[in-house]
């Protein structure tokens, strides 16, 4: 079956948002929530440093990934952060995620991107696996984060 990698539309939310279902079901670190996940889908799509992709089959969305473009001064220049990379679970296994990641490496390289990076959840051994089968490589990095609404002012 012939699948094609596309930008995403507005139309694609349902689709996009059934697959972020599925990601957030693995991923410790996030809660899904309908609601903030159209909203933050719907900031990529109207974000000219974003770009959010989709893989297409027989009309059907069937995997996803996003990237943003962010000022490494470690690069001096511009990086993109990968995000939300996932492919329905039926359609696993055959090269989407792979193609997927090629376009969104395409469309950074058009923007003189030097480097990708990304997160994954620590305990999800199939992701991590495929990223190293395409080459990433760990870092000795880690991720931190911190809600601005959960944390008191220094005084």
């Amino acid at each position: 079956m012939m699948v094609s990698i596309r930008a995403a539309r507005p139309a694609d939310l349902e689709a996009l948002t059934g697959l972020l279902k599925t990601l957030f079901g693995i991923e410790a670190d996030f809660t899904f929530n309908e609601a903030l996940q159209q909203q933050g889908l719907r900031l990529i799509l109207a974000d000219e440093r974003s770009r959010l992709l989709v893989a297409e089959a027989e009309e059907v969305v069937v995997g996803m990934c996003s990237g943003q473009l962010t000022i490494s001064t470690a690069e001096g220049g511009p990086a993109l952060l990968v995000e939300d990379v996932v492919v329905g679970e039926e359609w696993r296994g055959r090269g989407i995620g792979r193609q997927l990641l090629e376009a969104l490496a395409s469309w950074a390289r058009q923007h003189q991107v030097s480097r990708l990076q990304l997160l994954a959840d620590r305990h999800n051994a199939p992701a991590l696996d495929f990223y190293r089968h395409l080459g990433w490589q760990g870092t000795e990095l880690i991720c931190l984060r911190r809600h601005l609404d959960e944390v008191s002012p220094a005084t």
